[in-house]
């Protein structure tokens, strides 16, 4: 049987209850400790301002870019169980939470499928999203165009850098 082929994605992560910083550093060692992935890329960390439901704190965000033998689906389910095990609760649409992982992209793939949909479908209206995405893939082709096109029209209003080292995920 042949190995399956390595596919690259892309992850946004962010959370604004307890120790986000804590909890996205944990969820990306998780991942890069299966045989099945390897994060290769990180983008740096932002805090950025709640959006879609504003009365709540500020979240931190970051993106990373993984290589995976796993397929869409597969991926998801293991960013879901993550969550999981980092106690994440969904209560609330966009409201606080401790951790959460979304894929972002998968390879060239375009699915709209009742679990996933990819490219994910609000991204590239995301300043929170886009930033960070740009630091480790701005000439990513979405929709047409590229990650950085995307955040050079997108409001990154209140967004800024809580640390310049793209090693932030390996510290703790």
């Amino acid at each position: 049987m042949p190995e399956t082929a390595l596919q690259s994605a892309t992850l946004g992560l962010g959370g604004n209850i307890g120790d986000p910083v804590r909890a996205m550093a944990a969820a990306l060692q998780r991942l890069d400790a299966r045989n099945d992935c390897h994060v290769a890329a990180v983008s740096r960390l932002y805090r950025t301002p709640p959006w879609g439901k504003t009365d709540q704190s500020f979240f931190f965000n970051a993106c990373a870019a993984v290589e995976t033998k796993l397929d869409p689906e597969a991926l998801l389910d293991v960013c879901l169980s993550i969550e999981r095990e980092m106690k994440r609760e969904r209560i609330e649409r966009w409201g606080p939470r401790t951790l959460d992982i979304d894929v972002l992209t998968y390879g060239d793939l375009v699915q709209d499928a009742p679990r996933l949909e990819l490219p994910h479908p609000r991204m590239t209206d995301r300043g929170f999203v886009l930033m960070p995405l740009a630091d480790i893939a701005a000439g990513l082709v979405v929709r047409g165009r590229t990650v950085g096109d995307w955040l050079d029209n997108a409001d990154v209003t209140g967004i800024e850098v809580a640390d310049e080292n793209r090693d932030w995920w390996q510290k703790s």
